[in-house]
């Protein structure tokens, strides 16, 4: 089998900055297009710049280690065994016959890859840029997305499942909190719903832990902070929520599913009431839906409140349910937000720092990479919490669809773990209205 050479485009790199350690004994080329496009992120000072900056560098590495023209070896081996190497591409290459317009970078791009093709090369070319991908496939190209980092969700992790058994089962499990059942492969964290195989409404919640079924917490049956389980998904996630043990819960569904309502009700309650955590940090990613509205005015915190529309939606609810007394709920928010009780963070800012005993709540995690969630929850210190929510069917980055962002993910790679748990949200308790909207339209 000869030997792929993989052309990359821009965005893989920027996705993913270690993505060229993805292509094993392989040939990589990078057109010069790739690096003057890098060159252009490198002064960003968001999450593409960083990454940008870290390419740059580690082709920097390479250069030391041999001719980046000619290309450098990616692997130290034997010289009996076949290794991968990059170069990178420094002529025009030719494209006859075809109505690309080449001042267009990607279309630079996709001619490398073209005429590396027509001197006889195994050449796949790999973008997130579905548009690009079709382009060069019109040409003749194959063509790949960049799946390292990718899950399949129509399989995707629901966090619940049901089993049939016994009545005595079941009763035991009401009697004393746990039960053992043979054959039973569970993920630690994963609830079960047991249900009698003679009368159906016969049913017990638990969850596996500690490789035993254990009956749900009943304090949690009723409410948090005046907010009512109205699912049984709901129930479940009330109880990841709660559990200290718990350092990382994702919370996945569809709008007016009661993510962020849920964790911000139980991080008052924590943090409040039982002073589990010093404080609530709310962050989320900074992309419009729609035309982007241009530069917002005032300061970093002026600018956040536009952003932070929807915390503060769900915050006002809350308020309303808790309220005893005549004091307006926009005047308790922003008194918790005085006293720094609840934080809101641009996750910009959050690069880079240690979160010790903290309630971090992650929202529309669903616009971020697998290495930009990776950055986050790393930032995780001793007694923090964190919260990721999110709706994988509504993506606004243009290179993440529902398989390949950050959260569905760190979903799939970290249900193994016991300190991680995850509920799949699977119906709107919003209202009839948003009910109907996430359902058909």
């Amino acid at each position: 089998m000869s030997k792929k050479t993989f052309v990359l485009d821009t965005n893989v790199l920027l996705h993913n900055p270690k993505a060229i350690e993805s292509f094993a004994d392989n040939d990589i080329v990078l057109p010069m297009t790739v690096i003057e496009e890098l060159d252009k992120f490198k002064k960003n000072n968001d999450e593409l710049g960083r990454n940008a900056r870290q390419v740059i560098r580690d082709l920097d590495r390479l250069r030391c280690k041999g001719n980046l023209r000619e290309g450098v070896k990616l692997q130290n081996k034997p010289l009996e065994e076949e290794s991968g190497s990059l170069r990178i591409f420094t002529g025009k290459g030719d494209i006859k016959d075809t109505e690309m317009d080449l001042k267009v970078p990607d279309n630079r791009i996709i001619r490398v890859a073209y005429h590396l093709k027509q001197q006889g090369e195994n050449v796949i070319f790999v973008s997130k840029d579905i548009n690009v991908r079709l382009k060069a496939d019109a040409l003749g190209l194959e063509v790949r997305d960049f799946d390292k980092q990718k899950v399949n969700y129509d399989t995707f992790f629901t966090g619940f499942r049901e089993i049939e058994t016994s009545a005595e089962i079941i009763n035991k499990l009401h009697h004393d909190k746990e039960v053992n059942i043979e054959g039973a492969e569970y993920l630690p964290n994963e609830f079960a719903i047991l249900k009698d195989n003679t009368n159906p409404k016969h049913t017990g919640l638990s969850r596996y832990k500690e490789n035993k079924f254990i009956k749900l917490c009943p304090k949690y049956d009723d409410q948090i902070w005046n907010i009512h389980p109205k699912s049984k998904e709901q129930r479940f996630a009330f109880e990841l929520l709660m559990d200290p043990d718990v350092q990382l819960v994702s919370l996945v569904g569809s709008a007016g599913s009661g993510k962020t309502l849920l964790a911000l009700a139980t991080g008052l309650e924590q943090v409040i009431n039982k002073k589990m955590y010093e404080k609530i940090l709310v962050s989320r990613p900074i992309i419009p839906m729609g035309k982007d509205l241009g530069y917002l005015p005032g300061d970093k915190d002026d600018k956040m409140q536009h952003w932070m529309h929807p915390i503060f939606d769900n915050l006002d609810y809350l308020m309303q349910k808790m309220k005893k007394d005549n004091q307006s709920t926009r005047k308790k928010i922003d008194e918790l937000m005085k006293s720094h009780t609840i934080e809101m963070e641009a996750l910009t800012y959050i690069r880079g720092r240690s979160i010790p005993r903290q309630y971090v709540i992650i929202d529309e995690a669903q616009n971020l990479t697998p290495h930009e969630i990776k950055t986050i929850i790393s930032r995780a210190g001793e007694g923090t919490k964190m919260i990721l929510t999110g709706d994988p069917n509504q993506i606004d980055n243009p290179y993440l669809d529902a398989s390949s962002n950050g959260l569905t993910y760190a979903v799939e790679r970290l249900k193994i773990d016991k300190i991680h748990g995850h509920i799949l949200l699977q119906k709107s308790e919003r209202s009839d209205l948003s009910s109907i909207a996430a359902r058909l339209l």
